[in-house]
């Protein structure tokens, strides 16, 4: 029997638990010969990452195979064929140093040296060296004390035990090496501050054991976000001269051409070294990614023709090996599960997962909307209505909605299962996830509406979907939460600090003062320290717009109750910043807490640090929007 109780009250199978599982999942994914490899995150095991050889589990803890260039790191490990048989080499998270063990017998040995301070050496974007003989990749050296003092080179470790030497040392920042398949060139790409990896890059190519190379293609306004040998004198590559990320034939004779012209994204922005957006399938025919969707790319026709299957969004991992395509996907009642798809027949075969959700009743499914902004610019998004079969409203009683801030900013939205939406929809409460200007997937246009008005155009385009649900009577206009991440903690700050539109917020390891998340001000890291340049304005000129615009001056402007997340070995977004917002807060008579975790990064990883976090949530709308929500401890606040 259908009971009626007020939102936030229901009872749901979906419990914290449920959502801590999810934290895991899919991290890299390669093949090798006729097996299937990938990593996937454990939080039940501390968040570490494990390394499957078609399923099986080839290290145990205590190895991570993780690294931290960038701090977001990249792809950790790459198979090799070497005379003695397979060997795989890959980065260790406690010691960032690169490893190489046997398959059919796993006993790790370091191939790079021990570095004098820690993590003061860092490898990433693996790949195969001539003759397998080598790893290439980029190496990361910590130089000095501040967060900023990096160097990057690329570089080869040969598996012998010689000493590493360096390849290339082109920019600032730079892509794992690729080797020509006649041998005599190298390529890879490169950028520098303060522009990001999808402003402006460069595809560079050298002779093999040369220090000179050219660029084949990019600049300041064109972004190569992926690039593969193609023969012997061309290389495919994704990048966006046009404003869309297309795939391109690039010959070392500086020639283009576009295979397809579509106005639609086939990449996607490069946060972590060696996604996968494009793989050939035969010569003339690629799997691509056109937005999530897996499509395939006919040169002959110049066509992109999606694949159809039960799985809508796709992951940057894509593999292809004689003809059946190897990646994650993922919809709206699935998780992202590692499948193989035959093009020969369109047969899909679940690697992982598979099963059906015990909870499929209670999952939402996320209505895909577009609303219109103040200046008539689209605004997509994706409403998560409250869900429960057990469950109704009593007559009269509209929803509260939570409005979900993706992070980056440079990042999208993605309608998969997401069971932190799941946890409260079950509960009665909606969730609507806004692609804000400034997100992907959309064309460099949409990208660029965020240049300069970074805790503007965001804001405002999110409080206008909330207004939007409320106006429309699908949400409750007086129980309107925004919660996020990252920089979705910054656009949830920032919305409290500036617009009227919600009640409370959830702000998890955000961006707080724009002044001290740069270079300059120390508390971010080198990949990131000069971003703001670009989202807020360059510095001295934009220096008062960087504090207009920070929520941690506007604590007096504050709208109402705010909840803190925070890891506090976090390199991305330090502890610093939301130390002194809450500093700030004590005493003002504003409900907040603020809750740290030992051992988290950027982003939470371990399965009790998840679970407390999502049930402090759940408690900390309870207590603004007048529920009580049964089986979750009390969230003290303080004033």
């Amino acid at each position: 029997m259908v009971k009626i109780a007020a939102c936030g009250t229901w009872t749901s199978p979906i419990g914290s638990a449920d959502v801590a599982e999810a934290g895991g999942g899919l991290q890299w994914v390669d093949t090798h010969r006729d097996q299937v490899w990938w990593a996937t995150s454990r939080p039940d095991e501390g968040g570490r990452i494990g390394l499957l050889r078609d399923g099986v589990d080839l290290l145990p803890a205590p190895w991570n195979v993780r690294n931290r260039v960038h701090e977001y790191g990249g792809r950790p490990f790459v198979v090799l064929s070497t005379p003695d048989g397979d060997r795989v080499a890959f980065t260790h998270w406690g010691d960032q140093r690169v490893y190489l063990f046997d398959p059919d017998n796993p006993e790790p040995t370091p191939l790079t040296p021990e570095p004098e301070r820690h993590h003061g050496l860092r490898y990433s974007d693996l790949t195969a060296g001539p003759d397998d003989t080598e790893v290439w990749c980029v190496r990361e050296t910590v130089t000095g004390d501040t967060r900023t003092d990096v160097h990057r080179d690329l570089v080869a470790i040969p598996l012998d035990g010689t000493p590493v030497r360096v390849i290339a040392a082109s920019h600032h920042f730079m892509t794992g090496p690729r080797l020509s398949p006649d041998g005599r060139h190298v390529a890879w790409v490169g950028w520098n501050h303060p522009a990001m990896p999808w402003d402006g890059t460069e595809l560079c190519l050298a002779p093999i054991g040369s220090s000179d190379h050219v660029v084949l293609a990019g600049g300041p306004d064109e972004a190569i976000c992926q690039f593969e040998w193609d023969t012997d004198n061309s290389l495919l590559a994704l990048t966006d001269p046009d404003g869309w990320w297309n795939l391109h034939r690039i010959g070392i004779d500086g020639s283009r051409k576009n295979l397809a012209p579509v106005t639609e994204e086939l990449g996607g922005p490069m946060w972590r070294l060696g996604h996968r957006y494009f793989a050939t399938i035969n010569p003339g025919r690629y799997a691509v990614l056109r937005g999530t969707h897996l499509a395939v790319l006919d040169e002959r026709t110049g066509t992109v023709t999606d694949v159809d299957t039960d799985l809508p969004v796709w992951s940057s991992q894509l593999t292809v090996h004689d003809g059946v395509v190897v990646d994650g996907a993922a919809g709206p009642h699935d998780e992202t599960a590692l499948v193989t798809l035959d093009l020969s027949n369109g047969e899909l075969t679940r690697l992982t997962g598979g099963d059906p959700s015990p909870h499929a009743a209670y999952l939402p499914i996320p209505e895909e909307r577009v609303f219109t902004g103040p200046d008539g610019q689209d605004i997509p998004a994706y409403v998560y209505a409250p869900h429960n079969p057990d469950y109704t409203v009593p007559e009269g009683e509209k929803p509260p909605y939570l409005v979900h801030v993706h992070g980056g900013p440079t990042s999208r939205a993605v309608p998969v299962l997401d069971t932190d939406f799941a946890y409260f929809t079950s509960r009665g409460i909606g969730v609507v996830s806004v692609n804000y200007g400034g997100s992907t997937g959309y064309g460099r246009a949409f990208r660029e509406r965020l240049r300069e008005q970074w805790g503007v155009v965001d804001v405002n385009d999110c409080a206008t979907v909330a207004q939007a649900l409320a106006d429309e009577g699908t949400a409750d206009p007086t129980r309107l939460a925004i919660r996020g991440g990252s920089a979705g903690g910054w656009t949830a700050a920032a919305s409290m600090t500036t617009v009227k539109t919600y009640r409370c917020a959830m702000i998890a390891f955000p961006i707080l003062d724009l002044g001290g998340w740069t270079g300059d001000g120390g508390e971010t890291h080198d990949f990131e320290s000069r971003y703001v340049e670009g989202l807020v304005g360059a510095l001295p000129d934009a220096a008062q717009r960087y504090t207009d615009r920070s929520p941690s001056h506007r604590v007096d402007h504050l709208a109402g109750p705010v909840l803190l997340l925070q890891g506090l070995e976090d390199e991305i977004c330090p502890p610093d910043q939301a130390d002194r917002f809450v500093a700030a807060l004590d005493g003002t008579g504003i409900p907040h807490a603020y809750l740290t975790f030992e051992g988290e990064q950027h982003g939470f990883r371990k399965a009790e640090t998840i679970t407390a976090a999502i049930e402090a949530e759940l408690s900390f709308y309870g207590q603004v929007f007048g529920f009580t929500p049964p089986d979750v401890p009390h969230l003290e606040l303080r004033t």
